[in-house]
């Protein structure tokens, strides 16, 4: 295309009413879905592409979905290649781990082309999690699957509407194939909605600037965008930079798994290269590559500080190696269900490789885990079938100057929010017992202390209750930094009506749990940042007296001699 000269207030003016347009889109899937894992946690993502794939604009939302939604429009531009394949009013369907930017498979996308002048301008494109897509278990992923036909159903990038006629056929075979169809399908049309909301908004952009300037416009703002990346890529330190970490185990007893990264930066380059990392396994932890793709494109992100400018223009100068059949590059048809298990410690190898020369922009090693977890069972006074699919909070890793944040989500869920008790308890057959910060712990002690992880017990209501859950760092806890203390492990444990106390897990499928049972839920405290012993006595005899640590850690670890009040009685020997 050969690019006009467009003024510089125009086009701020469409740049930014691009972005409204995915935040509006945004906001009408979070305000008309109907599973709590949407509209409440904001598990989904949208955005707006050109007609080529290229991402223009994303909404906040799943960290690691960066890049999954141009890569779902390039897709159906390659399956349905002819000019008369793609019609005005057409939406597409895909959760292909595989292709189209797939992660697993209860993560649906759906997008439409966008037209102004009777030709293609653009795309919308909505990624949203579906509480169930089939597969042997409630809740759809599961822990021990070791074929990716036990997760669900498959939509491979199909026509789920013909201009404007929606493809009754393939809603029959979501309603007869999952468990909770009316969710399902509830959570289908609510991302139609936020296409259409995109599609509404650029068409009124093209009226009012016409199509040819809102063509010249997004070229320019996907140009300016590589470019500055390329500026910001030159200003790094420049060279190579590696790291490794290991996974618990994939769920099938293959472990632990080693994952090795090396990121170069170079004249203008980001290079992430996943060579010596361990082959696919039989568990379902293993990367698409669509995945691997969003969480290097996270690393580079932090690294450039170019967090507030999301298109594809920002990654031309990003480049991926990984061998295919590794964990982190899986083939077809290697299980998917929990890639989260590996596309957490991945990134955090990517922030340990990289925090030696960048102390300010990375921090210690998170809780690294989305902690999800599928509860599923009968409702106590309604009679009715329900299903809670949810992450769970943990502790952040401290960084230069700051402690870590304490019961945030992870990287890989980022913008997102927690389900309010109140929601859940009136929507599920459970209590919630208790919700509280995991303090106390013997973890995570530095110059600035790791954040504190999350410790939650669930109160059974009926019999015949189903727990599916998934959680990292059981075996290997977070790492620390600089001398800071490595964080401490995550976990669960059921814990029987007459009290008996099975042994803490930190993965398990279809558990069965019956009225009374309680289900003990306990995250990381992240990685310690900087030597204990240099952290202010005050500081120190203030988080004994906010309960973060108490007083026989403040002199054990931190050389402080508080009382069990938290008033400052001196230090020990070793901090003198």
């Amino acid at each position: 295309m050969t690019v006009k000269k467009i003024d510089q207030i125009t086009l701020d003016i469409i740049k930014d009413s691009l972005q409204a347009a995915g935040e509006e889109m945004f906001i009408s899937i979070a305000r008309s879905a109907k599973s709590p894992v949407i509209y409440e946690t904001l598990d989904f993502a949208s955005g707006i592409t050109d007609a080529k794939g290229n991402l223009l604009t994303q909404g906040n939302g799943i960290t690691g979905f960066i890049g999954m939604l141009s890569s779902m429009v390039k897709e159906i531009l390659k399956k349905y290649s002819t000019p008369e394949s793609i019609r005005q009013g057409d939406i597409f369907i895909s959760n292909d781990p595989y292709v189209g930017g797939g992660s697993h498979l209860s993560d649906v996308t759906v997008a439409m082309p966008i037209f102004a002048d009777g030709a293609i301008v653009a795309f919308s494109v909505a990624k949203a999690h579906w509480t169930e897509v089939g597969g042997k278990s409630t809740g759809s992923w599961s822990v021990d699957a070791d074929e990716i036909y036990q997760e669900g159903i498959l939509f491979p990038c199909l026509k789920l509407a013909h201009e404007g006629e929606m493809d009754q056929n393939i809603i029959d075979i979501i309603r007869f194939n999952v468990r909770f169809p009316n969710e399902s399908l509830a959570d289908m049309w609510c991302q139609i909605a936020g296409l259409k909301t995109a599609e509404k908004r650029i068409m009124e952009i093209c009226k009012k600037f016409g199509r040819e300037t809102f063509l010249e416009a997004i070229h320019k703002v996907i140009s300016n965008s590589a470019e500055n990346a390329r500026e910001k890529l030159l200003q790094l330190p420049q060279g190579e930079y590696e790291a490794d970490t290991w996974i618990d185990d994939d769920g099938l007893e293959t472990g632990p798994i080693h994952v090795q990264v090396k990121i170069t930066i170079r004249d203008g380059k980001f290079i992430v290269d996943f060579t010596g990392t361990d082959p696919q396994v039989p568990g379902p932890i293993n990367l698409p590559y669509s995945v691997l793709e969003s969480l290097c494109r996270v690393g580079m992100l932090v690294a450039t500080d170019l967090g507030d400018e999301i298109n594809d223009g920002v990654f031309e100068t990003m480049e991926i190696i990984a061998e295919e059949g590794s964990i982190v590059n899986a083939r077809r048809p290697a299980t998917v269900g929990t890639c989260w298990k590996t596309m957490l410690p991945a990134l955090n190898a990517i922030c340990k490789a990289l925090i030696p020369v960048m102390p300010d922009k990375f921090v210690a090693c998170n809780y690294g885990t989305v902690g999800s977890f599928i509860l599923a069972g009968t409702h106590p006074e309604t009679g009715s079938a329900y299903i809670d699919v949810a992450p769970t909070l943990g502790g952040h890793g401290a960084g230069l100057g700051m402690d870590g944040q304490a019961a945030q989500f992870s990287y890989g869920n980022g913008e997102t929010y927690n389900i309010p008790v109140e929601v859940l308890e009136s929507r599920y057959g459970f209590f919630v017992e208790n919700y509280e910060l995991n303090t106390g712990v013997d973890a995570g002690a530095g110059q600035w202390r790791g954040g504190a992880g999350l410790k939650r017990r669930y109160r059974m209501m009926t019999d015949n209750m189903s727990f599916t859950g998934s959680y990292g760092h059981f075996k290997f806890k977070p790492w620390g930094y600089d001398g800071g203390q490595d964080g401490s492990n995550c976990w669960f444990q059921v814990i029987r009506a007459d009290g008996t106390e099975e042994p803490p897990q930190g993965k398990g499928a279809r558990i069965l749990m019956n009225k009374g049972d309680v289900l003990a839920v306990v995250t990381s405290v992240g990685g310690g940042y900087g030597d204990p012993l240099k952290r202010p006595a005050e500081q120190v005899a203030m988080d004994v007296k906010n309960e973060y640590i108490t007083a026989q850690i403040a002199k054990d670890v931190y050389g402080v001699l508080v009382d069990e009040n938290g008033n400052l009685q001196g230090v020990t020997d070793a901090r003198k």
